[in-house]
């Protein structure tokens, strides 16, 4: 017998009451998985968050830094331009001057050579006895000049050449290209280039000074035939008060007002060449010519030459500093004499810091 409370739920109720029960919980054990699983969603999110403005961060550094580099590299290359259009221009310079001392050089050698030069006295002695022409011996005195010009080269503004004893030091600078010196206020980013020198000339000059001969200057110009000037100038040098000889030859050009006497013998010219004037007797007025030996002059071994200083190398870049001249000119020896430096033991350093100046270059031999 089972029995019923009136007052309380059915065995049906219960039933339904219980499978009501198992659902809440079964949506409480989901409700409580989605909360875990929210939870960690949220945990992996906030990570996610903190490792985004990690990466956020990195980013504005990165770009921050691009943006400096970008400034920086913007500067540099505008120092960098500002110091090639400086270069160009002097090199456009450089090409104008070689071209007119090249102008210059071609309108020397299409001329004739005059080259004025003091000989020292020395010391002779007699070596040997050569066999005599025409009964005399070869009175001329032969000279041999071997000259070598210096070559040129033009120093701009701020720049400076330095010559290193040994050559690979030089050429090694040139190799490495940029230089940081450091200048006391200031650190400069210097070039190093090659020296590329003008052009050079060397010859040797043979002088013969004839013995037998003399030039007569500053004739005057008269209303007589030619033949009549040639016969007054040969009769006034053949008489031997006048301290002359037997002339061989006289060469008469009345539009110079010169000529060439030649003597039979060597003594003769001498006697006149004495004296750096005489008087002339003609058209019955005396008339002052001047005298001076008979030489004659040609170049033999005549070398035009151009080339690259092997041991010097030219610095440029160099900015303008309080310092003075000598000053900057100390730190850059320091700088380059130094082997951690690439440098080494420098023969000779010149630095302008204003105008232009000439450096001049020998054949090293």
């Amino acid at each position: 017998m089972e029995t019923t409370d009136p007052f309380g739920p059915s065995t049906d109720e219960m039933e339904s009451l219980k499978e009501e029960l198992e659902k809440w919980k079964e949506r409480l054990e989901k409700a409580e998985k989605a909360k875990a699983d929210l939870f960690l969603c949220k945990l992996s999110a906030d990570e996610e968050h903190v490792k985004a403005q990690d990466e956020l961060t990195k980013l504005k550094d990165l770009q921050e830094k691009q943006r400096k580099e970008s400034v920086m590299s913007r500067e540099n290359y505008e120092t960098e331009l500002c110091l090639l259009n400086q270069e160009n221009t002097e090199l456009k310079r450089e090409i104008e001057k070689l071209k007119e001392d090249l102008a210059t050089n071609n309108s020397v050698l299409s001329q004739d050579v005059q080259i004025k030069k003091k000989v020292a006295e020395m010391k002779m002695k007699f070596t040997q006895m050569e066999d005599m022409k025409d009964g005399y011996p070869d009175m001329n005195t032969h000279c041999v000049f071997y000259v070598t010009t210096k070559i040129p080269f033009r120093l701009n503004k701020n720049q400076a050449l330095l010559t290193f004893e040994d050559e690979e030091v030089a050429q090694r600078l040139i190799k490495m290209g940029k230089h940081t010196v450091n200048l006391d206020s200031k650190i400069a980013n210097l070039r190093a280039k090659p020296v590329t020198l003008e052009m050079g000339i060397k010859f040797e000059l043979h002088v013969t000074i004839s013995g037998k001969k003399i030039n007569v200057s500053e004739i005057p110009e008269l209303s007589i035939p030619d033949d009549w000037m040639r016969d007054k100038l040969e009769l006034h040098f053949y008489k031997s008060k006048h301290g002359g000889g037997e002339v061989e030859n006289v060469k008469y050009d009345k539009r110079s007002g010169t000529a060439v006497i030649t003597f039979l013998r060597p003594e003769a010219a001498s006697g006149f060449l004495r004296h750096a004037t005489c008087s002339f007797f003609v058209n019955g007025r005396f008339y002052m010519v001047s005298v001076s030996p008979s030489t004659e002059k040609h170049l033999e071994k005549l070398q035009i030459c151009s080339g690259i200083s092997k041991k010097t190398i030219l610095l440029k870049g160099i900015q303008e500093t309080e310092d003075d001249e000598e000053s900057v000119q100390d730190m850059i020896e320091i700088h380059f004499q130094k082997p951690s430096n690439g440098g080494g033991e420098i023969e000779n350093i010149k630095y302008v810091s204003k105008g232009v100046t000439w450096a001049y270059f020998e054949e090293d031999t």
